[in-house]
């Protein structure tokens, strides 16, 4: 099964805790803490694997989480950090994150690599806590967590040369022409259900790689059709090989049929109707189709439209050779083009920070603390120690929590809840 885009959930490791210890020695009473820091927690790194072709491996498998940090030691030992995570997946794997739908990463060459959730750092050690006023801190934190979301993966053929065009222009007989590829063809739409891919070499030494593209149809940029599924793998292709069925046995306009194509191409990405384009005339060894031809390319240069036409018949083979030479010196001149699909970005607008934290005043009468600065905090805090519970609160104090619960209206004796964890408010 041919799989070319997923949604996964990854989670960086949880950095390890730092813990509260003493230097223990003989003949030394008072030997001050010790206590270690945390690992950092594991990374989640995304690599190219050339052996891959398809997505396949993540429709059964979608949940990847990293290592963990290991807890410091006594003695000021660092925790082991957690192993990263390494995901393999094929060339031209664009990586989104899919709560924002910002492109994360585009994983094209062999052996690319990218970290997309970074592992929480260590937690700090009793040791990091001494000072003069306190030289027996009972203060650790614990490891930061990592980072955890979703993210979508959209496998993007790298071809140079993608095959557009109604279903049954013959894109499939033509790739199985000119490559060693085994499409599979019949005289019925919809033949090709997965993009197939060939290696067009020439004699001259230069070779490209062509990719036959499921039909598309009227609507397809809007999700009607196969075509609608595949339109991504055109982004890649440097040159377009528009397919246009001259022999008329379906009854259609040749040149409406190129129009409504073009139209689709543009609707899905405007960009791509700039790219290099060579419009070509199949199904030439039909009885009408010179005659079709000729009124095509007039309708074609009336538009203003200055692509180059080629008549080909992948059955008699006619016209293929000047195809793939006219292909191969338009790929010589023609760069790579940037993917441009990236969708709006969900961003805090400038100047407008995110609040360090927000009060929910629950039906039962308590309130409830959330935030990400906030519960980043609490869930450094080493709940068992006093002196890191009183840490805490000074830090809830100085981001300005006591007093925007009094305005709220918190009485003494109120629950308030962070998490998983409540206590008393204490005006």
């Amino acid at each position: 099964m041919f799989v070319d885009q997923v949604k996964i959930k990854v989670q960086a490791g949880k950095g390890g805790d730092g813990v509260v210890g003493w230097r223990r020695e003989k003949y030394v009473p008072n030997g001050g803490p010790a206590g270690g820091d945390g690992g950092h927690g594991g990374n989640v790194v995304f690599q190219v694997d050339s052996g891959m072709s398809t997505l396949m491996d993540f429709h059964y498998s979608q949940k990847f989480k990293a290592a963990n940090g290991n807890n410091g030691g006594n003695k000021k030992m660092t925790g082991k950090s957690g192993d990263d995570l390494v995901i393999n997946v094929p060339e031209g794997t664009s990586i989104y994150n899919d709560d924002t739908n910002r492109l994360v990463c585009d994983l094209v060459n062999p052996g690319d690599q990218f970290v997309v959730a970074n592992g929480g750092r260590g937690g700090r050690g009793n040791v990091h806590f001494a000072s003069a006023k306190n030289s027996a801190p009972e203060i650790a934190e614990n490891g930061e967590p990592g980072e955890g979301f979703g993210v979508r993966l959209e496998l993007k053929l790298l071809a140079d040369v993608g095959l557009v065009g109604f279903p049954s222009v013959g894109k499939s007989t033509l790739l199985s022409a000119v490559t060693s590829s085994k499409p599979k063809v019949a005289d019925y739409h919809f033949t090709t259900l997965v993009p197939n891919l060939g290696m067009v070499r020439l004699n001259d030494g230069r070779d490209f790689v062509i990719a036959d593209l499921p039909g598309l149809i009227e609507g397809a940029s809007t999700g009607t059709g196969l075509g609608f599924q595949f339109l991504r793998h055109v982004e890649r292709t440097r040159v377009i090989l528009h397919l246009v069925d001259m022999s008329g046995l379906e009854g259609r306009d040749p040149f409406v049929d190129y129009q409504k194509i073009n139209q689709e191409l543009a609707k899905y990405d405007e960009n791509l109707l700039l790219r290099p384009q060579i419009i070509v005339a199949t199904k030439m060894d039909m009885p009408d189709s010179e005659e079709n031809l000729k009124t095509f390319t007039a309708k074609v240069n009336a538009e203003g439209t200055k692509h180059e036409i080629i008549a080909i018949s992948s059955v008699t083979h006619s016209g293929l050779t000047k195809l793939i030479g006219a292909t191969a010196d338009l790929l010589d001149e023609t760069p790579k083009f940037p993917i441009t699909d990236v969708e709006e970005e969900v961003t805090i607008e400038d100047g407008v920070e995110e609040a360090p934290f927000t009060i929910t005043h629950e039906e039962d009468g308590s309130w409830t603390l959330s935030g990400n600065r906030l519960e980043k905090l609490f869930q450094m805090t080493n709940t068992d120690h006093e002196q890191s519970m009183l840490r805490f609160a000074r830090q809830l104090r100085g981001m300005g929590v006591d007093e925007a619960l009094r305005d709220h209206g918190a009485q003494d004796g109120d629950t308030v809840n962070i998490l998983d964890f409540s206590f008393t408010y204490e005006d």
